[in-house]
């Protein structure tokens, strides 16, 4: 199964040392029945895009919890066994959580397909958006649109071989 981790650039370091992202449980995004469900029309590269993107928001929402790093958002695309990714089915119709998986075991860096990131010209969107994102929860309309603006940026595509040139 296809998994979107959500992480920052300082949690993608982390891995570069490690050789894995963990400690289990992590939250991951991925095309789960009731995020097919909640869009009826859609082929599976729209499906795999919506993970992409829940999983940039809680990039954007671990950022905004840490002020020292770096303001780019980083998702890990990885290939992990079924058993590994588990939907919660008390969650399984939120709005909030759809798509939202649990790996229940450390994600090896052997398991990684892509790495998405920023680019460094959306910092500052993202700088904006990671501080918004509190008062953007709370039904601040403007705080959402600046939270929304983070979305415009797309998240740039790098092979796992290039996590050393990104650090």
């Amino acid at each position: 199964m296809r998994v979107y981790v959500p992480l920052t650039l300082s949690g993608l370091a982390r891995l570069h040392e490690a050789g894995e992202v963990g400690p289990a449980p992590l939250t991951a995004y991925a095309v789960t029945p009731a995020l097919r469900e909640w869009y009826l029309s859609g082929g599976e590269e729209e499906l795999e895009y919506a993970a992409l993107s829940r999983a940039a928001a809680g990039s954007l929402r671990l950022i905004a919890t840490d002020p020292e790093v770096a303001r780019r958002r980083v998702v890990l695309a990885a290939e992990v066994p079924d058993r590994v990714a588990v939907a919660d089915p008390d969650l399984a119709l939120a709005v909030e959580a759809l798509g939202e998986v649990r790996v229940v075991e450390a994600v090896p860096l052997r398991w990684l397909a892509a790495v998405h990131v920023d680019a460094e010209d959306a910092a500052d969107d993202i700088a904006l958006a990671a501080d918004a994102v509190g008062a953007a929860d709370q039904g601040d309309d403007d705080a959402q649109f600046t939270v929304d603006g983070a979305a415009d940026h797309e998240l740039l595509w790098y092979g796992v071989q290039e996590i050393d040139r990104l650090l």
